[in-house]
C-alpha cells in the first residue's frame, strides 16, 4: 500500500514553529517515499468562526512549500458520518449512551501494544483506560474519535505527530480495532524546546510562521533550520536544498529527544542563503518583503541599495534599521568624535566628479593624510553624519548612492551642529 500522511493542525491560531517541524517531517516522509501528504483541519473542538486561522495554515504552508494532495478536508464536514459510526458501536455493544453522550466502551483487561517508529515497543494497561467520550451530548464527534476515524476512511499509512500524542494512542487503536480497521504505523516525534530546555512558546521569541515571515526569514532557510532539528543527514551537512532534503530524509534518522531551537543558528543559516541568491533574485525578496511589511520606499533605490545590504544582515527585517537612511535623514545615535572633520569632508566631496565611489574613496583618503589621520578616524563622523549609525554599507558606495548633494547637506548640518533630521529626501 503506498504510503499516505496527513498534517492535522487545529484552527485555533496563527500556525506554530513546532506544528510545522511536525508536518516538514510529514512532507518530507511522502515525498521521499512517492507518496501522498494530505491536510486535515481539525475543527470539532471549535466553532466555524475560525476562518482567519484556517486560512492563514494554508497561506502559511504555501508560503513554506508544503504543498498537500487532494483537497484540504475538514473534520466538521465528516460530523454525520462520525455520528452514524458511533451509532453502530452503541448497536455493536462497543460504545454506551451516557445522558445524551456517547462513550466507548474500553477492554478492563490486557494491553494495548504498539510498535513505535520512534519510540520502540510501547504498551499500556487497559484497566487504565477510561471509557472516552466519542460523542458530545450536542452531536459533536471528540477529537479521539474523529481522528482516528479519519485515519480509517482516508486509509492513512503512518501517523507521524509529537509525542505529547503517545497518550492517545491506546485509546485510538481500539478505536480502531472496533471499527476492524487497517492500523496505521506511529511515529512520534519529539517536541521543540527553547533555548532554556523548555517547550518552545512564546516567552523565547517569535513561534508562529506568521513571525518569522514578518522578519525578514525566507521559507528556505526556515525549512532547512527546521529539517535539522532532530534529524540529521551525517554529522556534518548543513545545507541542503528542498530536494536534497526529500531525497536523504528517512525516519530512521530522526532522533528521539527534544531539540533546541537556536535563533541565532537560523539566522546565521537564514543569512548563508541570502547571501547565496542571485543579486537580482535577491533584490526581488527585499522589495516583496519590504512591501509586504508596508514600507512604500521607492523600490529603484531598494534595488539600488541591496548590493550594498546583501553581505552585511542576516535577515531582510535588518534591512530598514541598516539602510532606512538611504530613504530618510536619520538623526545621529550621538555626537562625532571630531565634527572638526566635517567642514573639511565637505570641501573635499565638493570637488568630487563623478560622483562615484572610487572617486570618493580617492578623495576622503587624501582627505585623511592631510588631516594626519588614520581612515578610520576621518570616516567615523562622516559615516555618522550620513547614516547616523557607526554601522552602516560601504561608506564610499552609500555616498554615490545618496548623491553630492544630498551628501553634502547632511556633512554640513551636522559639522555646523544642527543635526541630520530634516525629514524625507525628496527623489
Amino acid at each position: 500500500m503506498a504510503v499516505r500522511v496527513r498534517f492535522a493542525p487545529s484552527p485555533t491560531g496563527f500556525l506554530h514553529i513546532g506544528s510545522v517541524h511536525t508536518a516538514l517531517f510529514n512532507w518530507l516522509f511522502a515525498r521521499h517515499e512517492g507518496g501522498e501528504f494530505r491536510l486535515r483541519i481539525e475543527n470539532t473542538d471549535t466553532s466555524r468562526e475560525v476562518a482567519e486561522a484556517t486560512d492563514q495554515i494554508q497561506k502559511s504552508m504555501r508560503w513554506l512549500g508544503l504543498d498537500w494532495d487532494g483537497e484540504v478536508t475538514f473534520q466538521l464536514d465528516r460530523m454525520t458520518k462520525a455520528q452514524e459510526v458511533a451509532k453502530q458501536l452503541v448497536d455493536d455493544g462497543k460504545a454506551y449512551e451516557d445522558e445524551g453522550a456517547i462513550r466507548f466502551r474500553m477492554p478492563d483487561a490486557g494491553l494495548t501494544r504498539w510498535d513505535d517508529l520512534m519510540l520502540g515497543p510501547i504498551e499500556y494497561p487497559n484497566e487504565k483506560l477510561e471509557h472516552v467520550v466519542i460523542v458530545r451530548s450536542d452531536g459533536r464527534p471528540t477529537y479521539n474519535f474523529v481522528s482516528p476515524l479519519e485515519d480509517m476512511l482516508d486509509e492513512i499509512t503512518h501517523v507521524i505527530r509529537g509525542q505529547d500524542h503517545v497518550s492517545n494512542t491506546p485509546k485510538q487503536l481500539q478505536i480502531l480495532l472496533a471499527l476492524g480497521a487497517r492500523l496505521p504505523e506511529y511515529a512520534h516525534v519529539a517536541l521543540l524546546n527553547g533555548p532554556d530546555g523548555k517547550k518552545l512558546s512564546k516567552r523565547h521569541g517569535a513561534i508562529t510562521v506568521e513571525e518569522f515571515r514578518a522578519a525578514g526569514f525566507i521559507p528556505e532557510a526556515l525549512l532547512n533550520y527546521l529539517a535539522l532539528l532532530g534529524w540529521s543527514y551525517d554529522d556534518h551537512t548543513e545545507i541542503m536544498s528542498r530536494e536534497e532534503l526529500i531525497e536523504r530524509f528517512s525516519l530512521e534518522r530522526v532522533g528521539k529527544s527534544a531539540a533546541t531551537f537556536d535563533y541565532e543558528k537560523l539566522t546565521h543559516l537564514n543569512g548563508v542563503y541570502l547571501r547565496a541568491l542571485p543579486p537580482g533574485e535577491y533584490a526581488n525578496r527585499l522589495v516583496a518583503y519590504l512591501r509586504e511589511q508596508g514600507y512604500d520606499w521607492d523600490e529603484q533605490l531598494v534595488r539600488k541599495v541591496a548590493p550594498l545590504v546583501q553581505e552585511k544582515i542576516g535577515t531582510l527585517g535588518e534591512f530598514p534599521g541598516f539602510a532606512r537612511f538611504f530613504f530618510e535623514r536619520v538623526t545621529p545615535e550621538r555626537p562625532p568624535d571630531d565634527g572638526a572633520v566635517l567642514p573639511a569632508a565637505a570641501e573635499a566631496l565638493a570637488g568630487v566628479d563623478p560622483f562615484e565611489a572610487e572617486a570618493i574613496e580617492s578623495a576622503l583618503r587624501g582627505l585623511a593624510e592631510r588631516l594626519g589621520l588614520k581612515p578610520r578616524q576621518a570616516f567615523q563622523p562622516i559615516r555618522l553624519a550620513l547614516t547616523g549609525s557607526d554601522v552602516s554599507p560601504g561608506l564610499f558606495e552609500s555616498l554615490e548612492v545618496l548623491g553630492k548633494e544630498e551628501s553634502l547637506a547632511r556633512i554640513s548640518a551636522l559639522g555646523s551642529g544642527l543635526g541630520g533630521a530634516r525629514g524625507s529626501i525628496a527623489r
